[in-house]
C-alpha cells in the first residue's frame, strides 16, 4: 500500500474504549498516511471531540460503557450531516451493520479486518 504522495491522508478521530483497540487502529490508519487528530474511549467523548477537531472521518467502536457507538454516530450526525462514520466492531455483523446504515454512517467493518478499513476510508 502506497503512502500519500498519490492520495491526500484524511484527518482521523479513533473512537474505541480498548486502549489497545485504539493504538492498533492509529498505527493502520498512520502506517497509510492519514493522520489521526484524536482518541476516544466513549461516545460523550467522540461527540465532544468531534466538535473541537472537525476531523474528516471518524471511526467509531459500537460497543461501550455510557454512550454507545450508535448513540453516539446519531448525536455527530445530527450536529454535522456529513460526518463520514466508520462503525468498526467484533460483534454480529448483519445486526450492526444494518443499525450502522439505519444511523447514517457510511460503513460497518470488522475491526480486525484493517484492509477493508483502509480500503473503506480510500472510497470515501
Amino acid at each position: 500500500m502506497k503512502k500519500g504522495k498519490g492520495r491526500m491522508g484524511k484527518t482521523i478521530l479513533v473512537v474505541d474504549d480498548s486502549s489497545i483497540m485504539r493504538k492498533m487502529i492509529k498505527q493502520t490508519l498512520i502506517g497509510a498516511g492519514h493522520t489521526v487528530v484524536g482518541e476516544a474511549k466513549s461516545g460523550d467523548d467522540a461527540v465532544a471531540l468531534y466538535q473541537d477537531l472537525k476531523p474528516e472521518l471518524v471511526t467509531m467502536d459500537i460497543t461501550m460503557r455510557g454512550m454507545d457507538g450508535i448513540a453516539a454516530a446519531k448525536a455527530i450526525l445530527s450536529l454535522d450531516g456529513d460526518a463520514k462514520i466508520i462503525m468498526l466492531s467484533n460483534l454480529d455483523e448483519d445486526k450492526f451493520s444494518q443499525e450502522a446504515a439505519q444511523v447514517g454512517a457510511r460503513g460497518y467493518i470488522n475491526k480486525h479486518k484493517t484492509a477493508e478499513i483502509l480500503d473503506l476510508i480510500d472510497r470515501l
